[in-house]
């Protein structure tokens, strides 16, 4: 970070971090970088609800609700199968939410809707209406891919390996399913047959994978990332 070594020389030291000081902008939701996200709980009165342990800072009045199956976040968290544990962020102060230094957006809603991987979720809104949907199909990894819609007035931050491509959907669009973020809610999604596109297979793979192909009429999209998982 080029931080000057030894005693003395404040101002040096404080020039060396300055690139790296907290970004305040009075909004809800405000990127620090690429991959660490702030959201402050008092603009807009509205918990949080955020994938658990991507915490890794907070200031002020917070509370962080782990609760059993009565919480809402935590059946949406068991339905997906993929132990999506979610934590419920409420009081007065901020929360800065990061996970495994992956690239953090924030999409925000206005009476719209999208689609997103469960596994691409890190945190939103709980103003947000949301529910799991389930795309089967032979092929794919736990033999279904689970996708969170939201719909409404608010925030969903997605997180993708490396900077994501946003594709407008064609009559013959296909995508990875282990390399799909999201998708526009108007698309409709199709399991294609099974293709031999990887270069090469590790032991017990068959080197096939699954595509999705996307149909839906002018407006609508697909976020891809550079990257399987």
């Amino acid at each position: 970070m080029g931080v000057p070594q030894g005693g003395g020389g404040a101002p040096g030291l404080q020039a060396a971090l300055a690139q790296y000081r907290e970004a305040p902008t009075g909004q809800r939701w405000t990127p620090q970088n690429p991959r660490l996200m702030r959201v402050d709980l008092g603009v807009g009165g509205q918990p949080v609800l955020a994938r658990q342990g991507t915490m890794v800072l907070y200031q002020g009045k917070v509370d962080f609700s782990y609760k059993g199956a009565g919480f809402r976040g935590r059946i949406v968290g068991n339905a997906t199968g993929q132990e999506m544990q979610l934590m419920r962020c409420t009081g007065q102060g901020q929360v800065f939410l990061a996970e495994n230094a992956a690239e953090l957006h924030p999409i925000e809603l206005q009476g719209d809707a999208i689609c997103v991987a469960a596994e691409n979720v890190l945190a939103f809104d709980e103003s947000l209406h949301h529910e799991v949907r389930r795309i089967e199909g032979h092929g794919i990894p736990g033999g279904a891919l689970f996708t969170m819609q939201f719909q409404g007035t608010g925030t969903v931050v997605v997180k993708t390996e490396g900077t994501p491509v946003v594709l407008p959907v064609t009559p013959t669009t296909f995508a990875d399913s282990n390399a799909i973020v999201a998708w526009s809610a108007g698309s409709q999604v199709i399991i294609s047959s099974q293709v031999r596109l990887r270069r090469s297979a590790y032991p017990g793979h068959s080197g096939e994978t699954v595509n999705l192909q996307f149909r839906g009429a002018p407006g609508n999209f697909i976020v891809v990332q550079p990257y399987e998982v």
